[in-house]
């Protein structure tokens, strides 16, 4: 089994092993991933200028480190002892502070601007619980963002759940919504949807191009250069239909 680590980290940041529990940057394997995230994170914070913002299981803490571009304070929260450290050592920045423990216990310094939950309700034995939860850490006029894959594309057709060992539960987009919804007082729940050069990709693989590369022998070669090449820009968040989408945000507010 290949085992993928942290490659360049700055002097004395520990690398990560990438476990599939969380993702990482600097993993130019898992970068599509990484990025997928990444655009998710851009798109809320560039809504939390001069918020106080709490990042929940924020795991490497690149997606603490980028709400702090924007927002006046952020604490990105984890348990694992792992990423807590290296987020320490490496994000290290005026505004933006890390915090080792629990999401279902943590409260320090509530009630927050913002609450960030992303990619990780998936994981929890009790999301309902959760949710009522951080609509309690809210300052009035709060806002909880909360993110999580969309079955339908994440698992095969027609199965409860994808093989992740990590997901305790996965929702397509009207199960999302019925489980969020009760916890507050109104809901938008936005798609991430490919786009650029990742749409013309999905287009050309509909027209063959997974054969063609195949039949030439060019499988790998290609992969290597356009996984690294991937970039938060070739992904959108937007309304409407989200049968399709790749992942589910939930804009949340009391």
């Amino acid at each position: 089994m290949t085992t993928y680590v942290q490659r360049n980290q700055p002097s004395g940041v520990p690398p990560l092993e990438l476990t599939g529990e969380r993702t990482l940057p600097d993993v130019p394997e898992e970068n599509y991933w990484y990025r997928r995230h990444l655009a998710v994170y851009r798109w809320i914070a560039a809504r939390c200028g001069g918020l106080r913002v709490v990042d929940m299981a924020c795991g490497e803490g690149y997606g603490s480190a980028v709400l702090a571009e924007h927002a006046a304070e952020v604490t990105g929260v984890d348990a694992n002892p792992e990423a807590h450290e290296h987020a320490r050592l490496r994000y290290g920045r005026a505004g933006l502070r890390f915090e080792r423990g629990l999401v279902e216990e943590w409260h320090d310094g509530a009630p927050w601007d913002a609450i960030v939950f992303l990619q990780t309700i998936e994981h929890v034995t009790d999301p309902a619980a959760m949710l009522r939860r951080f609509g309690r850490l809210l300052s009035p006029g709060g806002v909880v963002y909360v993110s999580t894959p969309n079955r339908l594309t994440l698992a095969p057709a027609g199965a409860d759940r994808s093989d992740n060992p990590w997901h305790v539960r996965e929702y397509t987009p009207q199960e999302y919504l019925d489980l969020v919804a009760p916890a507050f007082g109104s809901v938008e729940l936005l798609g991430l949807f490919h786009a650029r050069k990742l749409r013309a990709h999905e287009l050309a693989l509909r027209l063959g191009w997974d054969r063609a590369q195949a039949g030439l022998r060019i499988t790998r070669p290609f992969y290597d250069r356009f996984v690294p090449a991937i970039s938060e820009r070739d992904f959108e968040l937007r309304g409407g239909s989200l049968e399709r989408s790749l992942d589910l945000l939930a804009v949340c507010r009391p």
